[in-house]
């Protein structure tokens, strides 16, 4: 079979005979008010392995870094959460039990990067095991290509390591910072952690300019035993 060549912002280790994962259009909704979200925004680390649904998890990806408006910052569609210059240096891969995907915000799918299960390298080494069975881990993979080559103000700090870095960083906080939000909207666990960089940056054949970040877990909250017996 012939394959299609990455482009330069492709991950080069995407499977092209696996098919998109299309999910199901974002329908939020929360009894909750903001106010009551952040009383109850917390890490939660003990998490159950039961599955998260499609809608779920479209509305998880969606609350992280989707597209809530068509033309934002320099005519590009704009994100739910904010980057440098509108940079959206920031990818989100998933890792599900069946495989990892690339999550694609503009046309709302997963497409597929990676098959089997690297869930358990998506989490730093000596963290435990609460949430190894976790339906869903996100990991965080910086762009900086599209830091140094962005559509918006040229900025000429986005060419510069030190600068880069930063603003990575917390352009990777905001968007955890919004599944942390969304986790405690529909009673979700959310937990932010590292990851296991050499590992997982093999795994996923990531490209020179990426930089491999953090994970975060999220799923149901583990139902506490009955009894008091541990």
């Amino acid at each position: 079979m012939t394959q299609k060549r990455p482009s330069k912002r492709e991950p080069r280790s995407i499977s092209y005979d696996a098919q998109p994962i299309e999910l199901p259009k974002p329908a939020l909704k929360s009894s909750r008010s903001l106010a009551r979200v952040l009383q109850l925004r917390r890490t939660i680390r003990e998490i159950s392995d039961k599955k998260l649904p499609l809608q779920v998890l479209s509305d998880l990806l969606w609350a992280a870094c989707g597209v809530n408006r068509e033309r934002g910052p320099f005519g590009i569609p704009g994100r739910t959460a904010a980057s440098a210059s509108n940079s959206q240096e920031i990818d989100v891969y998933v890792a599900l039990q069946e495989g990892t995907y690339l999550y694609d915000p503009v046309h709302n799918r997963l497409v597929p990067a990676v098959a089997g299960d690297l869930r358990s390298l998506a989490i730093g080494r000596g963290q435990g095991s609460s949430g190894a069975k976790a339906p869903v881990r996100l990991i965080y993979v910086a762009d900086i290509d599209k830091l140094a080559n962005t559509a918006g103000y040229q900025e000429p700090g986005l060419r510069d390591p030190d600068v880069q870095r930063a603003y990575y960083f917390v352009d990777t906080g905001l968007i955890a910072a919004n599944v942390y939000l969304f986790a405690a909207s529909v009673g979700l666990a959310a937990w932010f952690h590292n990851c296991d960089r050499s590992g997982l940056s093999a795994k996923l054949n990531l490209r020179d300019d990426q930089r491999l970040l953090f994970g975060q877990t999220i799923g149901y909250p583990m139902k506490k035993r009955q009894g008091g017996t541990p």
